[in-house]
């Protein structure tokens, strides 16, 4: 039942609602997401302070949210991808991530503006509480709906897989038993997660940029060897997509399922998961975030994907005709082998443990943000208490357990996640183009560094105390 279910969900449904909505918002965006490219790096790169320090900036929310979008779909997904769909699946890869750029900066855009403040000061968002608030109190139970998926899915499902592939991969490169890298990350794990999430934040601003760097690093070394043939691999991808390649793959069908299925579970684009980290950055406007996330799904899929693509596809371990060929992790794994000898195939196992190792406090974080929504309570530090030993449970038992029917389960209520989050951000583009043009029409009169006055959109009933710093004397001008 669950096979058929998600193969219906992933094979028609979510195929044509994703790209459909992805060229929905790209088109009536005017193509924000290549218009503001340029000032990505602008926006990392500011230095937005506040009293106390107690909010993420933009480059540690772009940090977290690469914690979660790079890891095993970038090394094992890809892999899976290329097997299943053939060289195809990853140009529907690049598809779904250019048109996920657009799709991220809406929802992160919209997590930004409906953001709420804590009682401590921090703040807390998401496709939740944007949902709750923008759409109204009618629909609080879609925003339930949607915390109990994200914490089934990410929290529970995606936590206990992502153990399972750090245990797996260690005990193939280096004869490590699983359960000794169950209770290693466990206790690892548990160190972090009691100290919230400006901790994880802090743990994620050191590890992701060295994982993500040396994992491209020895990418590009391998491009190097083989500079030549790059050009012939890129062609092949893209006659593959279309089903100009025989004997390749599943044919075009499988290559689009395959590309759209791994592409978003790569780059998490109309998930609705970063924008709960999106949410807790301090920013003068929302749009910034949006920038920022866009260029997060950039980084994971037409950067690191590709490298992880061709480093397969101009190896020798890949056969297309052969049934014999491995799978997984361990394609890339024999793959990179094939380049650089036994220390290709160290390495990969090396970069999956921080990769799963970072996306699992990043899950962790995901699932805290629907515990704090679904136990608005005065037992609210009990269940949060209780959630972090689950995860350190999962840890330990992800390691060891046959994860099959966990994997299935995890492919439907990803699926469902998405389609309850594009229907919200559907309803909700109005909204999100308001505070869009209300960007546009800043940077268009010269402002570098727009702000975002709440007090502008009161009719959207937004959370003022969210918005402490923004400067009033620049928006009236602005809306004058």
């Amino acid at each position: 039942m669950l096979s058929l279910l998600t193969d219906l969900l992933w094979s028609k449904v979510l195929i044509a609602v994703l790209i459909g909505i992805g060229i929905w918002f790209t088109f009536a965006t005017r193509f924000v997401q290549f218009r503001y490219f340029g000032n990505m790096f602008g926006i990392l790169t500011a230095k937005h302070h506040e009293p106390g320090g107690k909010h993420l900036s933009s480059f540690q929310a772009l940090i977290l949210s690469v914690a979660g979008r790079v890891g095993g779909g970038n090394i094992a997904g890809v892999a899976v991808a290329i097997t299943i769909g053939g060289p195809g699946a990853i140009f529907w890869m690049w598809v779904v991530g250019l048109m996920g750029m657009a799709t991220s900066f809406i929802e992160c855009m919209l997590a930004q503006t409906y953001k709420t403040a804590e009682a401590d000061g921090t703040y807390r968002g998401g496709p939740a509480f944007y949902i709750e608030r923008g759409l109204g109190k009618n629909w609080r139970w879609l925003s339930v709906l949607y915390s109990i998926l994200l914490l089934a899915t990410f929290g529970i499902a995606f936590t206990t897989l992502q153990s399972y592939s750090v245990a797996t991969s260690l005990q193939d490169a280096f004869g490590i038993q699983p359960y000794y890298s169950g209770i290693g990350m466990a206790l690892i794990v548990g160190l972090i997660i009691f100290g919230g999430v400006k901790r994880i934040a802090q743990v994620a601003e050191i590890l992701v940029p060295i994982m993500a760097g040396g994992y491209l690093l020895i990418a590009l070394i391998v491009l190097a060897m083989n500079l030549s043939a790059i050009p012939d691999m890129l062609i092949m991808i893209v006659k593959s997509a279309f089903g100009l390649e025989p004997a390749i793959g599943g044919g075009m069908g499988a290559a689009i399922m395959m590309g759209v299925k791994r592409g978003l579970f790569s780059n998490e684009a109309g998930l609705g998961s970063a924008p709960n980290v999106a949410a807790v950055a301090h920013i003068p406007h929302p749009a910034n975030q949006g920038i920022v996330q866009a260029f997060s799904v950039f980084i994971d899929t037409i950067i690191l994907c590709t490298c992880t693509a061709l480093i397969i596809l101009l190896g020798s371990a890949y056969d297309p005709s052969s049934t014999d060929t491995v799978q997984g992790v361990a394609l890339t794994q024999a793959s990179l082998a094939t380049h650089m000898g036994d220390y290709g195939r160290m390495f990969v196992s090396i970069a999956l443990l921080l990769f799963g190792f970072s996306t699992i406090l990043y899950n962790y974080y995901l699932g805290e943000n629907s515990v704090s929504y679904l136990t608005k309570s005065d037992n609210h530090g009990f269940y949060m208490n209780a959630f972090r030993v689950v995860i350190i449970c999962l840890c330990c038992t992800g390691a060891i357990l046959d994860l099959g029917t966990v994997f299935a389960f995890a492919d439907l209520s990803m699926g469902l996640l998405a389609l309850v989050n594009l229907f919200a951000l559907a309803l909700l583009f109005k909204v999100a183009k308001r505070i869009l043009k209300d960007f546009d029409v800043q940077r268009e009169q010269g402002n570098k560094t727009p702000t975002f006055e709440a007090s502008r959109f009161s009719d959207l009933e937004l959370d003022q105390a969210s918005w402490p710093n923004s400067d009033p004397s620049i928006n009236d001008k602005n809306h004058q």
